[in-house]
């Protein structure tokens, strides 16, 4: 039940895995209980498709309601943590909310850094996120220094013809662009 929502939620068929969702939460808790780790992921999910719409009042609450209780049954540096610390800074970020964008993105990426070694993936998303909030708050060496350090490390780890590499050297010749437009 729970990969058909999130079929649906990719196919943006959001009432339908919005239903689905909410099934497969009230059944978790039942059976699962509450802060079971399937259940607070049911319940990201949930939010997921709440924040996907727009909805960030419903996708906020949800999302601090996983963090809490996922800060209490795995711990604070847990990857699920830290992934539900992402989603609440997204949520800021869809609302204009900067600094608390920035101040969860910048926890988030210091403990990937401290618990998945710089290099990891998850640790290289929150550089590219905590970029693009610093470049939404005209912050532009900040930003461009940032993103220039998350493309050199995915090119090492991850190498030249990765989707995520090449969205991050789009990105920042799109910057420098701009940047030259801006300054001629």
């Amino acid at each position: 039940m729970a990969n058909l929502a999130s079929n649906y939620s990719r196919q943006g068929r959001w009432k339908e895995a919005e239903e689905l969702n909410m099934q497969v939460v009230e059944l978790r808790k039942r059976v699962l209980v509450e802060e079971h780790p399937d259940t607070l992921t049911t319940m990201s999910n949930l939010a997921s498709n709440y924040w996907c719409q727009g909805r960030w009042k419903e996708a906020e609450e949800l999302n601090m309601q996983v963090l809490e209780a996922r800060k209490r049954v795995l711990g604070e540096e847990h990857p699920d943590t830290l992934t539900s610390i992402a989603n609440l800074a997204s949520t800021y970020r869809d609302q204009g909310r900067w600094k608390g964008a920035e101040e969860l993105q910048v926890q988030v990426m210091e403990t990937r850094k401290r618990v998945l070694r710089e290099k990891h993936p998850d640790t290289l998303a929150s550089m590219d996120n905590l970029a693009f909030i610093l470049k939404r708050q005209s912050r532009d060496v900040e930003a461009f220094s940032l993103m220039e350090a998350c493309t050199q490390l995915r090119k090492q780890v991850l190498g030249d013809q990765h989707p995520r590499t090449k969205s991050s050297l789009r990105t920042l010749t799109e910057w420098q662009v701009r940047n030259v437009e801006i300054d001629p």
